[in-house]
Order: structure tokens, then C-alpha cells, then sequence
């Protein structure tokens, strides 16, 4: 740490993160609640109902996961120079802490220390999204369903700020 300010993580440390990220247990359980909310639904009707389908929903659930990762948290913030950690704020009140942790969604800390606009997860979800354009059913398919996809990944990244902040204080209690 410089002064406070984190060291800036270079590319290979970056690509080494989303690696960690993407092993991470809470990858597959989100994966799990995705495609089970998808399947309860039947969200995406070409996938079908029964254990194929929610195979093919979790399995594009993850990979949403994955592409979503990969973009924002690896490829774009290397070329943007972001950093994609999450820093725990780990004091104040809860409604501050709690607004701390969802803004991360939208900003970040770029290699400089300062706040900036989260380009790389904002983008990177996008991005992902628009990939499951390739593996979901034709029917589905669109920008409307890009930007859903995106929506989840990062609403399930929100909820991991949200327990990264707040696991701690509750684990003490």
C-alpha cells in the first residue's frame, strides 16, 4: 500500500483474479439460484422444462458468470486501467455501508486511487451479456436479452460487495 492507496494490480495480477473469482464456490451457488429462478419461470422456453433445462440454465447461467468476469474483471480493466477489487469500507452506518457497497457496481478505483466510473464492469457485463447471444435458444436471443443477462451478473456482483462488507461484522455477532 502507497499512502493509503493499494498498489495498482498489473494485467497478469488482474487476469489472476478473475481466475480466483471464477472457482470461487459462490460463482456456482449464484449459478444455482440463477438458473433455478430461470427454470421455476421458464424464463428461456427454448431450454425446456426438466432436468435438461435446467442443465442448459445453469450452464448458460455460469457462463454468464464467466464472460461477465472475464470482461470486467480481467480484459477491461487491464486496458482502462481500473482496478477491479472490492475494498471493504468496514466502518460506519449500516445505510452508509450499504450504499458504499452497491456504488461499486457503477464506480471504481482506477490504477491512480482515485474514484472513477466502473467502465469495466458496467461494460464488461454488457459484453458478457451480449455473448450469451451465442449459446442461448434463437428465440431469446436480442439485445433485450443481453441486457438482462448483464442486469444479473450484476446484481449477483452487488450482492457480493454486499457480503464481502457485511459477512464479517456478522460472523463477530
Amino acid at each position: 500500500m502507497l499512502g493509503g492507496q493499494a498498489d495498482p494490480l498489473t494485467s497478469a495480477q488482474k487476469f489472476s483474479l478473475f481466475f480466483v473469482d471464477i472457482v470461487d464456490p459462490y460463482q456456482f451457488a449464484a449459478a444455482g439460484v440463477d438458473s433455478g429462478l430461470q427454470e421455476i419461470n421458464d424464463s428461456y422456453p427454448g431450454f425446456h422444462q426438466g432436468v435438461a433445462g435446467l442443465a442448459r440454465n445453469y450452464t448458460a447461467a455460469y457462463a454468464d458468470d464467466f464472460d461477465g468476469s472475464l470482461f470486467a474483471i480481467a480484459v477491461l480493466p487491464s486496458l482502462l486501467h481500473q482496478n477491479p477489487r472490492y475494498f471493504r469500507l468496514g466502518h460506519g452506518g449500516i445505510l452508509h455501508r450499504l450504499f458504499y457497497s452497491l456504488s461499486t457496481a457503477v464506480r471504481c478505483k482506477g490504477d491512480d486511487g482515485r474514484w472513477e466510473p466502473n467502465y469495466s464492469n458496467v461494460l464488461g457485463n454488457l459484453i458478457g451479456g451480449s455473448i450469451a447471444n451465442f449459446y442461448f435458444p434463437p428465440a431469446d436471443r436480442g439485445v433485450g436479452l443481453a441486457v438482462d443477462r448483464a442486469a444479473i451478473v450484476t446484481a449477483e456482483g452487488s450482492f457480493g460487495s454486499l457480503m464481502v462488507e457485511f459477512y464479517p461484522d456478522v460472523i463477530e455477532h
